[in-house]
């Protein structure tokens, strides 16, 4: 297993979730809404979680950018994503 690819498919998995809500991760950056650590921890919350194949399927169902305005519930950085596209 390569880490650094698993690393990547997590990094796309957590912003392609935060796309969808309507999450602008640059943004939230800049605003120091989320800090890199912050970020880091998010990607690496990711990896741990179990529902990769549902988050996956997730996202093929959706239809864009702001194509929804929460995560999906089983998303284990549901809360966090949530609570920075709306604070």
């Amino acid at each position: 297993m390569c880490l650094s690819g698993e690393i990547d498919l997590h990094f796309w998995l957590t912003r392609s979730v935060g796309r969808c809500i309507g999450l602008n991760f640059c943004r939230a950056l800049d605003q120091g809404r989320l800090s890199p650590e912050t970020y880091m921890q998010l990607v690496q919350a990711c990896r741990e979680c179990p529902h990769v194949a549902s988050c996956q399927s997730w996202l093929g169902d959706q239809r864009g950018a702001a194509s929804t305005d929460r995560a999906p519930d089983f998303c284990r950085n549901g809360p966090a994503l949530d609570a920075l596209n709306h604070p």
